[in-house]
């Protein structure tokens, strides 16, 4: 410890209160050219929890710093991550338990103690469980301090547990490639991109959606020589490094997919010896394709003939070395488990899955675990159609526009109360009116959350959780990377406020519903021995650096009988044609279906993000906001110019169904389509307790009144929206 710095100091950073978690060590560091203590943990201003150092100087945090310790971002950190800080001291947090007083939406509260209003939510839930039963309750989760109080819903007994995170995101991605290989491909996704020969972005927007380690590999990749095919109706930041940008009619991503597959098989590019040993179904691949010729996708895709034969050869002259990047968030046109099939399809042909240079295989950890009692089950089951309606959908994860349904109509049985932890409903999940509309149904709305986002407002109990600066969570287990490893949150400073870490609300909540035994533990020191236990590492050493890695086996020819099968599908191959969809009356191979055009006039919308924010949750982060206070739509030049639209023009948008945004500048550019408007996430939130992000720029999800609901796992599809451009000047 720096002589400068007593251990008042010390104390007062990191004091050892029931709520602060565990007393992390500090390092000697420095800020500004005077000493600072550093604290290791990961970040959360965004979900890819990043390695960070947090520098703590009279007892404040006043710098984040990446983490050289952490084996995947190795000391990198992006703008987000650099400005947690902010979100740690912003004016405008959630700072004690609140109770609603008005009416739902007015945003009237009295401040009330924990005692009152843990004491306030046990008797809502035990008198909820009595009258409807415990399914009545619907937890809607993101993050992972969730974690914790999921486990509390768990052994309150309800079943419905759903986040976004399945079908707003990337759950037809998981269901896909589960099909086709046995897994999912899990986060952060596995990506070999510095060793690959050549990298295919099909709608993924690297460089904008900034993950550091996946960043830095992509240019590393970028650096060593690898050919790059990016698909995208827009001209998005990774396009500009395109050695091939192919605009794509929107929807029409099976059609090339299918193309670039017959392309492969027609003129026998695949990788025989691997597709030998390893898959099944070649055979009836290949009489599925026959027909689906380059000439025939040009036709529905929008792009040359030439150039869709181009761009196969070249991902087959650098097979195995291929990363078909398999998105994240990838709920577009309702055929996503089919287009993530396809994509799966096509590496399998490339000889990639498990090889070097493309999609790496997992390597387990041993964990250790506590002994707790079975959760209780329920006889009435899930409610959102999880593994009955959806067969294939996940039941951890959920369909949460299943529970809004079900909210609504009492089928299959009534849901009365929401538990919402960690994200914004109005804004993670489409068709907000219908949102609202369920919302006002319940007899009891929960809000656990960071910062006053607009559901607070129609809240019955507001708590405010502590910030990830200020909390332990459940360590990050990453077994996807070369090499797996374990990377812990911990308390750089005391909770602000009367704010809480979530493990201590759902310890609290658990006693008093009569739930102890699911939380045998009685500090997070003691859960996280547990956990790391088996992994013959140090509790001290892993606080001190923040993550610890272990040898991995990434590769096919890395496996050893310990690491279980392969492909741990039914057949035990990669299953190119899927009996499993067959016998729940899908198509066993991916079909395509035309998608349908925007009128004359009008223009589909599509969205992504920003590099400086993450969903709705750093918009009123004052560094942040200092970078992008509000976002843009982009139309194409020639088609803005034909509706005497001009280049920071603002103007006001409007969908199919009448629904219109906030005001919004305009960009005009010839980098997309003409039939095409673009916007970031997270902007034009309606949320007075915002001081900056208030009413700055336009929601997307604002004019997401039409979804395609994916049949095979229920994820809603997004990108079916029609929006025109009202080209009056709105002052």
């Amino acid at each position: 410890m720096p002589s400068d710095l007593s251990r008042r100091d010390w104390i007062k950073a990191i004091p050892a209160t029931a709520t602060t978690a565990i007393a992390a060590p500090a390092t000697p560091g420095r800020h500004a050219g005077k000493p600072a203590l550093q604290i290791a943990t990961n970040c959360e201003m965004c979900f890819w929890r990043c390695g960070a150092l947090a520098k703590i100087q009279d007892g404040q945090v006043t710098r984040i710093e990446g983490n050289p310790s952490h084996p995947l971002t190795q000391g990198r950190l992006c703008a987000r991550g650099n400005a947690g800080h902010q979100t740690l001291y912003d004016p405008d947090r959630l700072k004690r338990p609140q109770i609603r007083t008005g009416a739902r939406g007015e945003g009237r509260f009295r401040d009330v103690s924990w005692t009152e209003a843990l004491d306030f939510l046990a008797a809502r839930l035990t008198e909820l469980k009595q009258k409807h039963g415990p399914e009545s309750v619907a937890y809607l989760p993101h993050g992972v301090s969730s974690g914790f109080f999921g486990t509390l819903m768990k052994a309150y007994g309800t079943p419905n547990s759903a986040e976004p995170a399945f079908a707003q995101c990337r759950g037809p991605r998981e269901v896909g490639y589960a099909l086709t290989f046995g897994r999912g491909v899990g986060s952060p996704e596995p990506l070999d991109l510095a060793d690959a020969r050549c990298i295919v972005l099909i709608g993924s927007h690297i460089g904008e959606n900034v993950f550091t380690s996946q960043v830095t590999q992509f240019a590393d990749g970028l650096a060593r020589g690898a050919k790059l095919i990016v698909v995208d109706p827009r001209f998005s930041t990774a396009a500009a490094k395109a050695d091939h940008w192919l605009p794509i009619r929107p929807g029409a991503d099976i059609a090339l997919l299918l193309a670039w597959m017959h392309v492969i098989l027609n003129e026998n590019l695949e990788d025989k010896a691997y597709l030998a040993e390893y898959a099944s179904g070649l055979t009836e691949l290949r009489a599925h394709l026959r027909d689906f010729t380059p000439e025939w996708a040009s036709r529905e895709t929008e792009l040359p003939a030439t150039q869709i034969r181009e761009t196969a050869r070249l991902m087959a002259a650098a097979k195995p070395a291929v990363v078909v990047h398999p998105g994240r968030h990838v709920t577009w046109y309702g055929d996503d488990t089919q287009r993530a099939r396809a994509m799966a399809i096509l590496t399998a042909l490339l000889g990639a899955w498990g090889r070097k240079g493309s999609i790496l295989l997992p390597t387990a950890i041993p964990r250790g675990s506590f002994q707790l009692p079975p959760f209780p089950h329920s006889a009435r089951g899930r409610a959102d159609g999880a593994g009955t309606r959806y067969p294939l959908a996940s039941e951890e994860l959920g369909v949460t526009s299943g529970l809004i349904d079900a909210t609504l109509t009492a089928s299959p049985y009534p849901i009365k109360s929401w538990i919402v932890y960690g994200q914004n409903v109005l804004e993670s999940i489409p068709q907000r009116e219908k949102t609202l509309a369920a919302i006002n149904k319940l007899e009891l709305l929960v809000v656990v959350d960071i910062l006053p986002v607009e559901q607070t407002r129609y809240a019955d109990l507001v708590l405010p959780e502590s910030t990830y600066l200020e909390r332990y969570d459940a360590p990050h287990i990453v077994e996807t990377a070369h090499r797996p490893f374990i990377a812990i949150r911990q308390p750089a400073v005391a909770p602000q406020h009367d704010s809480r870490p979530g493990w201590w609300i759902a310890k609290q909540m658990a006693t008093r519903l009569g739930l102890d035994a699911w939380f045998p533990w009685q500090t997070p020191d003691e859960h996280l021995a547990k956990l790391i236990g088996p992994m013959g590492i140090s509790l001290s050493e892993l606080k001190a650096r923040g993550a610890m890695a272990f040898p991995g086996r990434p590769y096919i020819e890395d496996r050893l009988p310990a690491d279980g099968p392969l492909f741990p599908t039914e057949s035990g191959r990669i299953e190119l044609f899927s009996q499993t969809l067959k016998d729940l009356g899908h198509a066993p191979i991916p079909t395509y279906t035309p998608p349908a055009d925007p009128p004359p006039g009008w223009f589909r919308l599509v969205y992504g993000r920003a590099p400086v924010h993450s969903f709705a949750r750093t918009q009123n982060n004052a560094l942040l906001n200092g970078l992008m206070n509000e976002n843009a739509v982009w139309l194409n030049a020639k088609a803005a110019h034909d509706l005497s639209i001009r280049d920071g023009d603002r103007v006001t948008l409007e969908n199919s169904d009448g629904h219109t945004s906030l005001p919004i500048l305009v960009r005009t550019t010839s980098g997309i389509r003409p039939d095409c408007a673009y916007m970031a996430h997270g902007f034009g939130q309606l949320a007075p307790g915002l001081h900056r992000a208030n009413s700055k720029g336009a929601s997307d999800n604002a004019l997401i009144s039409r979804i395609a609901v994916d049949p095979i796992m229920g994820s809603t599809g997004m990108r079916v929206n029609f929006i025109r451009v009202k080209p009056e000047v709105v002052s």
